[in-house]
């Protein structure tokens, strides 16, 4: 049998080597208008982001500037790719990792940096920039009061649009034959739709420099208008800013296009179901505004953006339906009563409950799994009563048996049957008495179990429903 000789790289010696060179698909499943959408996967890097090409160059730019010295420290400020980057490059050339990053990151991007070593430091996400508890105000500070601390400060670093001048740019130029009539890309710190644009210009490129911008970021109406747009909150990470970084070039840009965060990430989501890519929610927003774009064109173009980051560092957000609805971001019909606070509902399958035979370990186990303090306890499709942390407290005050027995008891013997119970049709106010008697509201269409309320999921709703 005769194989057919594949090109294949051959073996790298580290996963340094491996950044850059990312492959480039075409969108062929979803409504491009005219036009032709290409996506340069840099969730192919063996960090999973378009940032280990920066975390490169800045990090070999400083060695040889001097700023950086072995044993010291590497501090920045930043959403998460980029530390994820910084991290796997200084931790390869045996540095120490500090990072600062907002408070509404994902889960899987902070475990990943701790798991890779990294110091990482939770800030306010709420905060303007100049504020003390900003994360570039705190990261400068903490890089001040380390000895051989060195602040990347990405936002200001010539290094971080360099690197894109120096590769992404030209992968690009190669990759479409040296046909491209529109990129479209974010900013963040700024160094990519510069350094892309830069490139593109460099050998005779009119592509047209398109920023996708999410609605609350400043950034757009600056483009757009001459003047800083609304200033809003967002749940996308890792572009948009209320100021301009200094690594950004606005004057390389042609337009704007402010899309949502509903629509960035029902395109992140439409991506994989049609195409087959898990993509983060930032990819979204690039994706939704070439989309725009295209749409809008009446004769063919070539258009190109990224998959800036790989989907799986969002899984708890993006593709998590109870998160989305949670933060008002899927389209639901509302029924006017107490099931519109509901986003688990039992009959979907979405509540996590026990039975009243399993056992108390399993119950609490269940419980840390789920990431919940409470259990309703069902019996043939029935609730027969709920399990809170509480309950099994008291079951393990007790010294009459071991405390494996304690944990073998059934479920039965610790759960509340007294349950406080409301109806779907009682209104918003029947909640408070079972708050202030800290329980959680038990809501019943009759005798059929729908879900429970807590005090934040009324509050919740009262926020996205004002």
């Amino acid at each position: 049998m005769t194989e057919t000789a594949v090109a294949l790289p051959r073996p790298s010696r580290s996963a340094l080597d491996l950044i850059g060179h990312t492959p480039v698909v075409e969108v062929t499943r979803i409504d491009t208008g005219p036009c032709r959408l290409f996506l340069k996967l840099e969730s192919q890097n063996p960090g999973g982001s378009i940032k280990d090409r920066i975390a490169l160059e800045m990090i070999e730019v400083a060695e040889r500037e001097g700023w950086l010295k072995p044993g010291g420290t590497i501090v920045e400020a930043t959403a998460g790719n980029t530390g994820l980057a910084l991290t796997l490059v200084g931790k390869q050339k045996g540095y120490n990792i500090l990072l600062v990053i907002p408070d509404k990151m994902s889960k899987e991007k902070i475990q990943h940096l701790r798991a890779m070593g990294a110091d990482v430091r939770l800030t306010r996400s709420d905060v303007p920039h100049g504020h003390p508890e900003y994360y570039t105000d705190m990261a400068e500070r903490l890089a001040q009061q380390i000895p051989g601390g060195f602040y990347v400060n990405q936002f200001a670093n010539d290094a971080n649009a360099e690197a894109h001048v120096k590769t992404t740019g030209p992968e690009i130029w190669a990759q479409l034959d040296h046909d491209v009539d529109a990129f479209v890309a974010g900013i963040g710190s700024g160094g990519t739709i510069t350094g892309v644009a830069r490139y593109l210009k460099s050998v005779g490129s009119d592509a047209q420099i398109i920023l996708a911008d999410p609605v609350g970021s400043t950034l757009a109406g600056i483009v757009n208008d001459g003047v800083p747009g609304p200033d809003g909150s967002y749940t996308v990470e890792g572009i948009g800013q209320n100021f301009v970084p200094d690594t950004a070039d606005i004057t390389l840009i042609d337009r704007a296009i402010s899309i949502p965060d509903a629509e960035a990430i029902a395109t992140a989501r439409e991506l994989l179901l049609k195409e087959g890519i898990l993509a983060g929610s930032s990819s979204g927003t690039l994706i939704a505004a070439a989309l725009r774009w295209c749409r809008e064109q009446t004769e063919p173009k070539r258009v190109v953006t990224f998959v800036c980051d790989t989907g799986a560092k969002y899984l708890s957000k993006v593709y998590n339906d109870a998160w989305l609805a949670d933060q008002g971001l899927t389209e639901r019909d509302l029924k006017g009563d107490l099931s519109d606070l509901i986003t688990r509902k039992y009959a979907e399958g979405a509540v996590i409950s026990i039975g009243p035979d399993d056992t108390l370990d399993t119950a609490f186990k269940r419980m840390r799994g789920a990431d919940v303090s409470q259990l309703p306890v069902i019996l043939d499709g029935r609730l027969v009563g709920i399990l809170d942390e509480s309950d099994i407290v008291h079951i393990m005050n007790t010294d009459e048996i071991t405390r494996r027995e304690r944990f073998a008891k059934p479920v039965s013997s610790a759960m509340t049957r007294d349950l406080d119970t409301v109806q779907v049709g009682e209104p918003l106010d029947a909640l408070i008495p079972l708050f202030d008697r800290d329980r959680v509201a038990i809501v019943l269409d009759g005798e059929a179990f729908v879900g429970l309320i807590a005090r934040s999921d009324l509050i919740n709703h009262l926020s996205l429903n004002r």
